[in-house]
C-alpha cells in the first residue's frame, strides 16, 4: 500500500487515460465514465493534495457510480437517433411484415422463410402456405398471426 499512499493527481489522470483507451476496446460505454471519475479525482487532488488514499478511492467510487447513473439516465431520456434503429435486433426489422409459412404451425410453433434464412415462429396452429404477419419478437422466435383472406 506504499504506492497508494504516494498517489498524486497525475496518477489519477494517467488512470483516466487508461480507462478511456480501454473504452475503445470495450463494446459498451462503461470505462469512459470511470475515466471521467478518475480525471475528477485528479482535479480534487490538485486542489486538495493531502487527501489520503482511502478517501481518494471512496471519491473515485462515488464519482464512478454517479457518472454512470447520470449518463444512463440521460441516454434513456435522450436516445441517440440512428438511421438503423433495428441494428443488432434483427428480428424487430420484420415487425408488421407478411410471410408465407414454410412449415405448418403445430402446437404453436412453425417456420417461415425470410430472405435467405429460416425463422421459427410462434402463433395459432395453421397449415403450410398460410400468410402470416409478424406481430412480435421473443428472442429469436417471431410471433405471428394469421392473415384472414377476404372472400
Amino acid at each position: 500500500m506504499e504506492f497508494a499512499e504516494q498517489m498524486t493527481y497525475w496518477h489519477w489522470w494517467v488512470l483516466a487515460v487508461v480507462f478511456v483507451v480501454l473504452e475503445i476496446f470495450s463494446p459498451a460505454a462503461f470505462f469512459l465514465w470511470m475515466g471521467v471519475a478518475a480525471g475528477l479525482v485528479g482535479l480534487v487532488l490538485l486542489v486538495l493534495p493531502d487527501i489520503n488514499w482511502e478517501w481518494q478511492l471512496l471519491i473515485f467510487a462515488l464519482f464512478s457510480l454517479a457518472s454512470i447513473l447520470v449518463s444512463r439516465r440521460y441516454l434513456d431520456r435522450n436516445p441517440i437517433a440512428t438511421d438503423q434503429p433495428h441494428l443488432n435486433r434483427r428480428g424487430e426489422q420484420y415487425l408488421d411484415r407478411t410471410f408465407t409459412l414454410d412449415a405448418p404451425i403445430v402446437n404453436g410453433y412453425g417456420k417461415i422463410r425470410v430472405d435467405d434464412s429460416s425463422w421459427k415462429v410462434e402463433g395459432d396452429d395453421c397449415p403450410a402456405g398460410t400468410r402470416v404477419r409478424v406481430i412480435g419478437v421473443d428472442g429469436v422466435i417471431l410471433q405471428v398471426e394469421k392473415i384472414e383472406v377476404a372472400q
